[in-house]
């Protein structure tokens, strides 16, 4: 058998999972469109059963297996998602399963496996990373004789996963609309190879662009190299997009199917997460926002265009709202961090305020230890500019300030130690 899924492979999956997963609305948004001067459609997986996508792949391929294998149990490991879709499907075909997921994993995924999986499913945290989480979960499979259910890396997931692209075919066609670039989100793969396959026989006007976090661009270096490589360092941040190696079923019919390939700093993804919440009310987690992401690097691409972005998923853990905001502003160029040194005298502070910054800035951090045997001291500050272009004028006062200051965001290790 090919490597390559079809389009009857993904019609297939569809015809499967009409009647268990929900047809997600593909809606047309008058703010990004606006924005982009584009015709921007937005495919709502974060509206799905398990708030993303992964039900789809899960599902069919847990569908496709025999009694047998039902029977002495399945087992997946997954960042979240994934393990929400087997959950789902484990309790509604009362199939037992063993889900592990890395200690990276928030807290709110986790408790939504637990919720959707009841008893049916038992939770192993292990590894600081998919890849050793998967690697764990293979060996357990191994030894305990379970059935695994590869999160990506499987045709009969990737033909559930690309069944999305058939609904959104269907609603385009009901708009009178077809779509010019088609914008999907990529960890391991199966969303994308299974998209694309559909589109390149059924929408052959349509471009697929796969867009992948920068600090976890496994297809892009595996399009490079002209095979599956394995990332040194793995960025986090989008949690769900975090996979260090594309699977090679994944990345032969990307290597088919896909038409470009975008990565996209995880600051953008952070101001797209809080663009979406502020403006259209909709809570995306980061690799949910990951498409929409995108559009600002192909904004003289698509003018005029009619584009489709695949929101993922929803499951993102409130609390880290703050961290997303931080991660955006920084982005933007507003917020910043010093290490700047300070006489230790009264008035320091002010004079620093009154000198240092411009009358729109803000400080939004100071931590500062007198020392009574020293004539100065360390202080970090936190400044959120009010206006990007305020930064030149005041990095050459803080120098004036302080000629040996340090700014954070040329030192990460210190940042990540101090911030």
């Amino acid at each position: 058998m090919s490597d390559l899924v079809t389009k009857d492979d993904v019609l297939a999956a569809y015809k499967t999972l009409k009647p268990v997963v929900a047809q997600t609305p593909c809606q047309h948004s008058s703010y990004l469109s606006s924005k982009y001067d584009a015709n921007i459609y937005l495919k709502r997986e974060d509206l799905q059963i398990v708030r993303s996508f992964k039900l789809r792949g899960a599902y069919y391929a847990i569908d496709q297996l025999d009694q047998a294998a039902l029977d002495r149990g399945v087992i997946c490991a997954s960042a979240g998602n994934h393990a929400q879709g087997v959950a789902y499907t484990c309790h509604k075909k009362q199939v037992q399963a063993t889900i592990f997921m890395p200690n990276t994993t928030p807290n709110q995924k986790i408790d939504q496996v637990k919720y959707f999986g009841g008893d049916y499913v038992n939770i192993m945290i292990q590894g600081d990373t998919f890849d050793a989480c998967s690697q764990a979960a293979h060996d357990y499979a191994s030894q305990n004789g379970l059935t695994f259910v590869e999160p990506f890396n499987d045709r009969n997931v990737i033909a559930g996963q690309g069944s999305l692209a058939v609904e959104i075919h269907q609603d385009l066609v009901a708009e009178g609309e077809q779509a010019d670039y088609v914008m999907v989100p990529v960890g391991g793969g199966g969303l994308v190879a299974g998209v694309s396959a559909y589109v390149h026989e059924a929408m052959p006007t349509s471009q697929v662009v796969a867009v992948e976090p920068t600090g976890a661009s496994s297809l892009v270096a595996a399009h490079q190299a002209g095979h599956p490589v394995e990332l040194d360092h793995v960025d986090h941040f989008a949690d769900g997009t975090a996979v260090a190696c594309v699977g090679n079923l994944n990345f032969a019919n990307t290597e088919a199917y896909v038409d470009d390939y975008l990565s996209v700093p995880e600051g953008q993804i952070a101001a797209t997460i809080l663009e979406l919440y502020t403006k259209l009310a909709i809570v995306a987690e980061p690799s949910g926002a990951l498409s929409v992401a995108g559009l600002e690097l192909m904004k003289d691409q698509i003018k005029g265009k009619t584009v489709v972005c695949v929101i993922s998923g929803g499951n993102n853990d409130i609390k880290r709202m703050a961290e997303i905001e931080e991660k955006a502003l920084m982005y933007e160029g507003i917020l910043h961090y010093f290490v700047v040194n300070f006489p230790q005298r009264a008035g320091a502070l002010r004079e620093f305020l009154n000198y240092t910054l411009n009358p729109d800035d803000d400080i939004t951090r100071f931590e500062y230890t007198k020392r009574s045997n020293k004539e100065s001291g360390p202080v970090l500050v936190g400044v959120q500019l009010g206006d990007h272009q305020n930064l030149p004028g005041l990095l050459e006062r803080m120098a004036e300030f302080d000629p040996n200051y340090i700014n954070l965001q040329e030192n990460d290790t210190l940042y990540q130690f101090l911030v």
